[in-house]
């Protein structure tokens, strides 16, 4: 089966299971694991932050944040389309009791006169701006690369009016390796940063949250509160520091997977691209096809292939370090035939 649902399908490499067997480890609660205390520490030198905190998930990081940074009753402005206000369950508002604020973003990015706008007034009727939230690589935008300009000036604004700024970096090696851009570099652009380690990067399992040491002795607290202490853990933080240290280099591969998809993709008659393809994520709209999404789905696994629904009509493709150009050669063939169409010449 060639799996496209998603980047977080990815299986643990031989060396990351050998890290995992041989991992020392120590309860992380009372923070006596040396392998999460490391994989924490390489992880804020990476990010350019003062501390980092391993955790169960990119949800769990983000949520954390806004646990950190937020009072009951503040706001926090975010994109339209972002990660945290669709797919998390609304736990911010659950667990840190605020409210969401939402902008229009251009392919993810917010316009940062439009962030301004929307910071609120000293007023008895309205609610604080407790949290800014950015998102990079966007998710819903197709794996759209944030630009660090505009990364810079949202922070410079949210500076300026005492906001702090938190980056849902899920994906943010994929920008790095897309725009050359160190991660440290977009990492500046904020006051704290979460990044997967079981996305691209190839580990089993687990996230990091960075900031400043004060920041995650609070985080801490937090983590511990949500359940998020899980003892010895350092057999997850081994091949988290080899996904790290080792891997983040090969995710051009996933980026040239993906181009080499959306380009014999647009060969396809009844299909169209959503947007352009920057990363590792293809999105594409088959409204003009002969099939409902859920009969492409079905006929596409019936056939050996895995992706997943994005919306009405659309699809979503995620390339990974399992996928092969052979594959993808093998999922256009796919795609010609349960469409009934030809290559366009």
């Amino acid at each position: 089966m060639i799996d496209l649902r998603s980047d977080t399908v990815t299986k643990p490499s031989e060396k990351m299971r050998k890290a995992m067997y041989e991992a020392e480890v120590g309860d992380d609660v009372y923070g006596e694991d040396p392998t999460v205390n490391k994989l924490e520490e390489i992880a804020a030198e990476i990010l350019g932050k003062e501390a980092a905190l391993f955790v169960t998930s990119g949800t769990q990081g983000n949520q954390i944040a806004g646990l950190v940074h937020c009072k009951p009753g503040e706001e926090v402005i975010l994109e339209a389309q972002s990660h945290i206000f669709l797919y998390e369950a609304a736990a911010m508002s659950a667990f840190a009791g605020v409210q969401t604020k939402t902008l229009a973003g251009d392919r993810g990015a917010m316009k940062p006169s439009d962030v301004e706008a929307a910071l609120r007034e000293d007023d008895v009727h309205e609610p604080e701006t407790g949290l800014i939230c950015l998102e990079n690589t966007h998710n819903k935008a197709g794996g759209a690369v944030i630009p660090l300009e505009n990364m810079e000036a949202i922070y410079q604004i949210a500076k300026r009016h005492g906001i702090p700024v938190h980056l849902d970096g899920a994906r943010l090696f994929n920008a790095s390796v897309a725009s050359g851009i160190p991660v440290k570099k977009f990492a500046e652009q904020t006051d704290t940063v979460q990044i997967c380690l079981s996305k691209g990067l190839g580990a089993p399992a687990g996230s990091i949250i960075a900031g400043s040491s004060a920041f995650i002795s609070k985080a801490r607290k937090w983590r511990k509160r949500l359940g998020g202490g899980l003892r010895q853990v350092g057999v997850l933080a081994a091949p988290g520091i080899i996904a790290l240290q080792e891997n983040a280099g090969r995710l051009q591969e996933d980026h040239e997977s993906a181009k080499r998809l959306a380009e014999g993709l647009q060969n396809i008659k009844g299909i169209t691209l959503e947007s352009e393809v920057e990363t590792n994520i293809i999105i594409i709209n088959i409204a003009h096809s002969n099939k409902t999404t859920a009969a492409f789905l079905s006929e596409l696994k019936e056939n050996g292939v895995l992706a997943g629904e994005f919306g009405p009509h659309l699809i979503r493709f995620v390339t990974n370090n399992s996928v092969t150009e052979t594959d993808i050669d093998q999922v256009l063939l796919v795609i010609q035939k349960i469409l009934h169409f030809q290559p366009i010449s």
